[in-house]
């Protein structure tokens, strides 16, 4: 028995996500008993470090065919490498690759799958529980998995990950490569900062921006945090913003340590893909706006005044610290 955690690259280069799996992995391994081990598929940089996390060991598939993603190619090799390792819990990130993957896998391997949890599972006289949000994170829900087989996929910033080991060795891993089903043509990713599912800071502005002129405030204000900037929906419908800013239930749904929502009234929908955030600041000229019942800290006042103001601040404090 062993635990198994499919570490993701871009570009040969670890996400935020590995290590927060490796660490994941690792507390599940603890609450069963074993050991948790990291796969690594295709080109990948610094392998090892994945042990500092608590992977107490990492197999690599070196195959460079690995270094585009085809769910297909990628279950059977994952599936193939935890029979190999003889790890029946599998966890996977809940990024794209990762909801990409869990169905196929649970298929492939026989196994019960949970989606989207946020909790170390707990082991009670063999009862295998994990918990994740439901009704848009109003709730939560415990899930009993009976099967043999397991696979689960983590949300992202669930858990800060915590050094606990030293580096890993790296065993290369002699498994069959499938040839890929897809051909993919050309790959274009967002540049520059975090992206929104793995964000820790985030910023965020909706119509009461007035239009997409307005929008420097914002710029300069994540910049300041070091934050990766998003919107709603009405924002990026009127493509005052890109889509890929658009965080809400229809949007994406992330999980930041700190939100700022910036003129936004806070609809149900949005509220939907934010309101796990650790903690919710809130700038409204309107009292009544609903957002400010699902704020930590609230300002009433106009976000052309509030806003740079607050940015000045936040400059001067960088300074002196």
């Amino acid at each position: 028995m062993m635990v198994l955690i499919f570490a993701e690259t871009q570009k040969g280069k670890f996400k935020k996500a590995a290590y927060e799996l490796a660490y994941y992995g690792y507390q599940t391994a603890q609450a069963l008993g074993t050991e948790c081990a990291a796969l690594v598929l295709g080109t990948a940089e610094g392998a090892e470090e994945l042990g500092k996390y608590g992977a107490s060991k990492v197999y690599h598939v070196t195959d460079t065919a690995l270094d585009t993603f085809d769910s297909q190619a990628y279950t059977k090799v994952i599936a193939a490498a935890a029979e190999k390792a003889g790890a029946n819990v599998v966890i996977v990130g809940h990024t794209s690759t990762g909801k990409s993957l869990l169905g196929r896998l649970a298929v492939r391997m026989n196994a019960g799958s949970v989606p989207a949890v946020n909790a170390i599972p707990t082991v009670e006289g063999g009862t295998f529980k994990v918990r994740k949000p439901v009704f848009s994170g109003k709730a939560f829900a415990d899930y009993e998995v009976k099967s043999e087989n397991k696979v689960l996929s983590l949300m992202g910033n669930s858990l800060q990950p915590q050094e606990v080991g030293e580096p890993a060795s790296v065993e290369a891993l002699d498994v069959e490569v499938p040839a890929a089903q897809v051909t993919v043509k050309e790959v274009k990713r967002m540049e520059g900062r975090t992206p929104l599912p793995e964000a820790e800071l985030v910023v965020s502005a909706g119509r009461g921006m007035k239009g997409p002129e307005n929008w420097g405030i914002i710029e300069e204000l994540a910049e300041t945090m070091g934050a990766t900037t998003a919107c709603s929906r009405p924002v990026a419908d009127a493509d005052w913003r890109p889509h890929h800013e658009h965080v809400g239930q229809t949007g994406v749904a992330i999980r930041p340590n700190l939100y700022f929502a910036i003129g936004i009234s806070g609809a149900i929908q949005h509220l939907a893909g934010v309101n796990s955030s650790k903690t919710i600041v809130v700038i409204n000229k309107d009292p009544e706006a609903p957002f400010f019942k699902a704020a930590d800290y609230g300002v009433v006042g106009d976000l052309f005044d509030v806003v740079p103001r607050l940015n000045e601040a936040m400059k001067k404090f960088k300074a002196e610290n």
